[in-house]
C-alpha cells in the first residue's frame, strides 16, 4: 500500500487474493477503480472499498459466499475464523420499536440504541456520520432493510466493533432503489475496514436467506432475534464445511 491511502497492483492483488494478472485485467477493462500513473497502476484505498460495498449490495447468495471467503483470506478457511453477526449484534443493541417516524430521526435513534452498550464514546459524531454516508449513496435494500454505516470506521468514537438492530413498526422511504418502505435498520460499527466488508457481506447473505426477514419482523424479544440470526449462520457454517 503506498502513503497508507493507495495500492499498487501486487499489494492489492494480495489484500483482495486475486492473482496479479487478473487484477490487471480488472482494471485494464475498466471493471475496478483505477488509474495509471508514470505506466503503472494505482488504487486509492478509499474507492476500492466503496466498490466492495457495491458488489456486495448488489449480489446474489452464491457470491456473497464467495465475497465472505475472498475478505477473510485464505489463512482463515475454517468455520471458527468466521466473524459471526450473531456474536458482534448484542442484545442491548436490539430494539424491536425503534422511535423514528422520519429518516432524518433515524440516525440520532439508531445511535441512541448502540450507545446503550456503553462502546460509543460520541452520538452526535456517529450520527452526523451515518447521515454523511446516505447522502453519498443510500444503503437501503430492496428487501425493506438498511445497512448503515459510516464511509471509515469511526475508530476515535468506539470502544470495540459491534452491531445494532433497529426495527420500526412499519416502514418509511429510506431510498433503496425501488421506494421500498424500510424498517429493518443494521448499524455497522466496525474497527477496521475488511471486517467491515465481511460483516456487510455476511448481513447482505442473511438478509436473502429462507425465512429471516419474516422471522425477524416477527420477533418478540432481542433473544428471539438472536436465535434466528444463529440458526442461520449455522447453516451458512455448515454449507461450508
Amino acid at each position: 500500500m503506498m502513503s497508507g491511502t493507495e495500492f499498487d497492483l501486487s499489494r492489492l492483488a494480495d489484500y483482495l487474493h486475486l492473482s496479479p494478472d487478473k487484477l490487471l485485467r480488472l482494471a485494464e477493462r475498466g471493471q475496478i477503480p483505477a488509474r495509471r500513473l508514470r505506466g503503472e497502476w494505482r488504487f486509492s484505498e478509499q474507492e476500492i472499498h466503496q466498490w466492495l460495498e457495491q458488489r456486495i449490495g448488489g449480489s446474489n447468495p452464491e457470491d456473497l459466499a464467495d465475497m465472505e471467503t475472498v475478505l477473510r483470506g485464505p489463512q482463515s478457511q475454517t468455520a471458527g475464523a468466521q466473524l459471526t453477526l450473531s456474536e458482534l449484534l448484542l442484545p442491548a443493541a436490539i430494539e424491536l420499536n425503534l422511535d423514528a417516524r422520519t429518516r432524518p430521526a433515524v440516525f440520532p435513534a439508531i445511535v441512541a440504541v448502540a450507545a446503550r452498550t456503553g462502546l460509543v464514546w460520541d452520538n452526535d459524531k456517529l450520527a452526523a456520520a451515518l447521515k454523511a454516508r446516505e447522502e453519498l449513496q443510500s444503503t437501503a435494500l430492496e428487501q425493506g432493510v438498511a445497512l448503515l454505516h459510516a464511509r471509515r470506521p469511526q475508530t476515535h468514537i468506539l470502544g470495540d466493533a459491534f452491531v445494532a438492530l433497529g426495527r420500526l413498526p412499519s416502514g418509511i422511504p429510506f431510498g433503496n432503489s425501488r421506494n421500498i418502505p424500510t424498517d429493518l435498520f443494521f448499524l455497522i460499527c466496525m474497527l477496521e475496514d475488511k471486517s467491515h466488508l465481511q460483516i456487510l457481506a455476511r448481513i447482505s447473505r442473511l438478509i436473502v436467506a429462507p425465512n429471516v426477514l419474516e422471522g425477524l419482523r416477527a420477533a418478540d424479544s432481542p433473544q428471539n432475534v438472536l436465535a434466528i440470526i444463529r440458526d442461520a449462520e449455522t447453516t451458512f457454517l455448515a454449507d461450508a464445511s
